[in-house]
């Protein structure tokens, strides 16, 4: 099989090596969430939220070191802007002498001169809940998609779909392990618009290949050369979806604030990972699997051939 991919085209070639590319990115992906985990945010864990601004610029180390020395337990502080500041503190953290303490000393600090602007507490019941609820929405996005595939798709190009999409996800979140960057509410919504992007994607392709092997019945041409010509005839039209849906994600990205910029990150990675793996694995998977103009020839039985036989 080797042999076969090395001696192909040159298309063929670079989608397996892009498949043996994405699974080492999966098995380094699944090695960082099992050492490092998930940073999940305070929608999941619990804990206290606050907001404040402060009445001139300040550098976010220096104001960490001194919510610091006013401060007894954990908390994580991140700059929304030059003057806009988040500060959370874990359940265990977050208790009301803590807070009164640390929002005293910056607010009666003439250097700093903050003003809170809200406090929000999130019970961890609460965030169990709302991680089982998206756990579960997740979970039956992924059932509705594989009974669609089975119904749409022969299977080895259903089995190829939803490999794909496994290996969107896993590489989403095997970047949010390796930055550390916070999982919440938004990011979880985020995936679940990836399962659907990244299937629309893997479709575009399977319903390409399904038609020219349809065309394609007396075996002219090798499987190989088909999924090619497939994916050149749909390759133009992924990529300009891509990159107008990228443009959109890159202008939440950028200027929608610290709020969306974990939702803008996992869509944008999301899609880009997506339109790969529909080449490399949605396209290259089912031909391993054997896939062939043979799948879908009419099958008749003898009491028909005979009378197809018949001058």
């Amino acid at each position: 099989m080797l042999n076969y991919f090395l001696k192909g085209e040159k298309g063929t070639r670079l989608r397996f090596m892009g498949m043996l590319l994405s699974a080492i990115l999966v098995l380094l992906s699944v090695f960082t969430l099992t050492q490092k985990g998930l940073n999940f945010g305070l929608d999941f864990t619990g804990g206290y939220l606050t907001e404040f601004t402060t009445s001139q610029s300040v550098e976010l180390k220096e104001l960490q070191s001194f919510i610091a020395k006013n401060h007894n337990g954990e908390f994580e502080l991140t700059a929304q802007g030059n003057i806009h500041f988040q500060l959370r503190e874990a359940p265990s953290a977050s208790t009301t002498a803590n807070s009164l303490d640390w929002q005293s000393a910056v607010t009666q600090n003439d250097d700093i001169n903050a003003q809170v602007l809200s406090s929000a507490y999130i019970g961890s019941q609460v965030g169990d809940e709302l991680f089982d609820q998206g756990c579960l929405a997740m979970f039956s996005a992924m059932i509705a998609v594989m009974i669609y595939l089975a119904v749409r798709f022969e299977w080895r190009l259903a089995v190829g779909s939803v490999v794909a999409l496994v290996h969107d996800l896993i590489l989403v979140l095997g970047l949010f392990s390796l930055l550390q960057i916070e999982f919440n509410l938004t990011v979880l919504a985020s995936l679940l618009a990836i399962i659907g992007y990244s299937l629309n994607d893997s479709i575009i392709v399977g319903d390409r290949v399904r038609e020219l092997l349809r065309v394609q019945s007396n075996n002219i041409l090798s499987p190989a050369t088909i999924i090619n010509n497939a994916i050149k005839s749909t390759l133009t039209r992924t990529l300009i979806t891509s990159g107008t849906t990228l443009a959109t994600v890159a202008s939440v990205w950028l200027l929608a604030g610290a709020p969306l910029q974990g939702f803008a990150i996992a869509l944008f990675t999301g899609i880009v990972v997506g339109t790969f793996s529909s080449i490399c694995i949605a396209a290259t998977l089912p031909e391993l699997l054997g896939l062939s103009a043979k799948n879908y020839e009419v099958k008749v039985d003898a009491h028909t051939q005979t009378l197809l036989d018949m001058p």
